[in-house]
């Protein structure tokens, strides 16, 4: 969080309260099993199926499966039959354990049946026939294979894969499918092809996630109000909050405001103490403080904090409303770490070397404290080897110094099978005018500011003191790739094996998502983007490629996965944030490895089942009936798709409506593709209600023009009256721009004298995905005339037009 200091200044101009981007990038690799999931390199080796020992779909109970089949069917032949045909027929049965199963089995969308023969190249099921007609009947239950089973022409055509990439045994051979088959996908600069999975959305500024480590695996989510909401593992959330101080917490509605509830742990021996930690912002007569207090959970109910329990382990006066801090952590030595900002303003102006620099001040510091067996006594002391402790006028809770604002720090599991990284403590540190940067805290260092931003000078002669002795980050970025850093975390789940070791992180202000990871033989940190995937990357059940802006927070659960918090509004107030789950599509863990079976939760409020809002956006499949093979040419209706869509008006590298995510636009479009499967005949999709355009620029110009709406089959246009840059924003966005930079009135685009007035008095937020989704007077009832009709000029500038 960090919005006020000079270099972080953003636009929200009055209407414009978010704006979401979507970039394409081509991507060609889309494994994917029968099961609608990534691949896996099993945990034991397969001993039927052994071209798919290291990597495929199929575990050590899979493969026994098909090599009973195997036998089953090949009991049916004499030594002729059995020396002729057994290679086919273990060819053909282990295709179930392909990485590409789910193209070979025309098994990508869900409603098409399943193929019970895989897909086969022309020439390799010519030669099947001729040597192994007799197998057919045995591998298959379908009744057009026996219909025409003996027409080598029909079988195979019915056989046959229209994408010929993807048809065995061809398939082993493409190089563009094979050669970074298991590895995490990349396009042409570098930029790692990620999806995500929607956890929990309506949040207020959500901006800490996290667990109890009492193997319940619930999840608590705190919003910058004050509220604190109690997850279950199969995500319904409790009607009744966890933690409710909504009348204690400093905040407001103001888009930018840095005060509010800010930090939540739970002792390492919550299961045990039931005591939790908060950091939030208290106001305390005219004086602005934070305060961090201990709770103990209801003896009641498990799912409710006794607001009674409160004890203030420590406040802390804060000169200005912004650099707040807020992490709380424990270290697996068991302390407590706080993390404080620099007081706020600009360029810690408090002293002479500021507060940061001034060890006699909490604030501009990571602090360390035991709060253990409190009970009785002080609330905290101070662990016997903090650094500073024998320092004269030094604070003795003072581990680290010399930080600006750190906004989210992690503690690193380490390697789940070597422990190594384990402890290391990540955060990153907001900048000031130019750079955002990474650091992994160790007792007693100094992190350099004012005197540093990032690897850089900022007070030129505090830099040149040579008893600085500072420590510099491990990564920084500038100012043109984001302004304000996210921390994040070293993923060490199980689910995505590839991942781990890779610090995730991300950027408030630009909604980029980035990783570090590091090289164990020269201790360099390697810098990759985080993308989005586009295309099919991410076409697997309940997995989108979208994400709200401005990321909040990261977060982990209780075994290890890795997710993030953003939002569309960054304002306390408003409902738009979303936790999302992070997930490489490239290969996942085996099956059963990551079970585990959460301590029943004794609920004692309503549950609200969770319900996903967001989509996979750039592919929408059309549905399909016909299992019956037709010979007519090939349907692209992922060409057909976006030729529709680039009708409604930008170009192809045009951002699109609802998403972001963190690359240049790119063309979606990807030549030669189509989908894998048979040929069947479809329509073109119809257009929905809702749907806009633009008309009426003398110029011909596409970003521009007066509003025109389809509702139940026909055209018309939307009235001016109370037409805002919001509403504006809605039209633009569905149409694939970043920004509404007009909302036009008194038709200056003409007047639609031809069309009905469909919508009139239309009130939009700026989030909704239509203008039938704002408020409005109702379909077709209106109070105006067509000289009101209403325009928008869109554009991908950063730049507003008021009205």
């Amino acid at each position: 969080f960090d919005y006020f200091s000079p270099g972080h200044l953003w636009l929200s101009p009055t209407g414009i309260l978010s704006f979401w981007f979507l970039w394409f990038t081509p991507v060609l690799l889309h494994p994917q099993c029968l099961d609608f999931k990534p691949p896996f390199r099993p945990l034991r080796e397969l001993e039927f199926c052994v071209m798919y020992k290291e990597f495929g779909c199929c575990d050590f109970q899979k493969d026994q499966e098909l090599m009973s089949k195997y036998y089953q069917i090949m009991d049916n032949f004499d030594y002729y039959g059995y020396a002729n045909c057994a290679g086919f027929v273990q060819e053909l049965l282990c295709q179930e354990c392909s990485p590409y199963a789910a193209h070979l089995y025309d098994a990508e969308d869900p409603s098409t049946p399943i193929r019970s023969i895989p897909g086969l190249c022309p020439d390799y099921c010519a030669h099947f026939w001729k040597k192994c007609n007799s197998t057919f009947p045995f591998l298959s239950d379908d009744p057009h294979i026996t219909k025409v089973q003996h027409d080598q022409t029909r079988l195979c055509r019915y056989l046959e894969l229209d994408d010929t990439d993807y048809c065995y045994p061809h398939i082993l051979s493409n190089q563009q499918l094979t050669q970074n088959l298991g590895r995490v996908q990349s396009d042409s600069d570098g930029c790692l092809q990620l999806c995500l999975e929607e956890v929990a959305n309506g949040l207020r500024n959500p901006l800490a996630m996290v667990h109890a480590n009492d193997g319940t695996h619930r999840f608590f989510v705190a919003e910058q109000v004050g509220l604190v909401w109690t997850y279950l593992p199969d995500r319904s959330k409790l009607e009744r909050p966890f933690l409710n101080i909504t009348k204690a917490v400093l905040t407001s509605s103001w888009e930018g405001d840095e005060r509010g509830f800010l930090g939540l742990i739970f002792h390492p021996m919550y299961k045990y103490n039931g005591k939790l930690y908060v950091y939030y912002s208290v106001e305390v007569g005219f004086d602005e403080r934070i305060r961090i207090s201990e709770f103990r959970v209801s003896s009641n109910d498990m799912n409710m904090v006794d607001h009674s329990s409160e004890r203030v382990i420590l406040e802390i006066d804060e000169p200005a409303s912004n650099h707040n801090g807020g992490q709380l952590l424990f270290g697996d030595d068991g302390y407590l770490y706080i993390f404080t900002g620099d007081g706020g303003m600009a360029g810690d102006p408090f002293g002479k070397y500021g507060n940061a620099q001034n060890k006699s001040a909490l604030l501009g510091k990571v602090l360390r404290i035991d709060v253990d067996d409190n009970n009785r006594g002080p609330l905290y002391r101070i662990p016997s080897d903090n650094p500073f402790i024998h320092e004269r006028g030094a604070r003795p809770e003072v581990y680290a110094y010399g930080v600006r604002n750190m906004w989210r720090c992690s503690v690193d599991r380490g390697d789940p099978r070597t422990k190594e990284g384990k402890g290391r403590i990540f955060c990153g540190d907001v900048g000031q005018n130019k750079f955002e940067e990474i650091d992994i805290i160790e007792k007693g260092r100094n992190y350099g500011w004012r005197a540093k931003e990032g690897f850089s000078c900022y007070d030129k002669k505090l830099c040149a003191n040579s008893s600085l002795d500072d420590v510099l980050p491990i990564y920084a970025y500038p100012h043109k790739m984001g302004k304000s850093v996210t921390g994040g975390y070293v993923y060490r789940g199980c689910e995505y094996p590839n991942l781990n070791g890779m610090y995730i992180f991300g950027d408030f202000m630009s909604g980029r998502l980035m990783s570090l990871k590091e090289d164990r033989y020269t201790g360099q940190w390697r810098y990759n983007e985080i993308c989005m995937g586009m295309g099919l990357t991410c076409a697997f059940p309940g997995l989108i490629n979208n994400y709200h802006q401005y990321i909040i927070s990261f977060a982990e659960d209780e075994a290890g996965e890795l997710y993030f918090m953003s939002t569309g509004i960054p304002s306390a107030t408003s409902p738009s944030g979303v936790v999302y789950k992070v997930v490489d599509p490239s290969r996942r863990a085996p099956p059963r490895q990551c079970h585990y079976d959460p301590v029943p939760v004794r609920v004692k409020s309503n549950l609200i089942k969770f319900i996903p809002q967001e989509t996979l956006i750039g592919v929408e499949p059309p549905s399909k009936t016909k299992p019956e093979v037709q010979p007519t040419d090939s349907y692209d209706w992922l060409q057909e798709l976006i030729d529709r869509l680039g009708e409604l008006g930008p170009d192809p590298t045009t951002a699109a409506p609802t998403t972001t995510t963190t690359r240049q636009p790119k063309n979606s479009r990807r030549k030669g593709r189509r989908r894998k499967g048979k040929s069947r005949t479809e329509t073109v999709p119809e257009l929905q209600n809702g749907a806009v355009r633009l008309v009426g620029d003398d110029q011909g110009r596409n970003d521009r023009g007066r509003v025109e709406i389809y509702i139940n089959g026909e055209w018309g246009t939307v009235c001016d009256d109370l037409w805002s840059t919001n509403n504006a924003a809605v039209v633009c966005r569905q149409l694939g721009f970043r920004h509404a930079l007009k909302a036009a009135k008194n038709s200056e685009f003409g007047e639609g004298k031809d069309l009905r007035i469909l919508l009139d008095d239309v009130q939009c937020e700026g989030t909704e995905s239509s203008l039938l989704d704002c408020k409005h007077a109702g379909v077709g009832v209106h109070n105006c005339a067509h000289y009101e009709d209403a325009g928008v000029i869109c554009g991908n500038s950063d730049y507003i037009v008021e009205v």
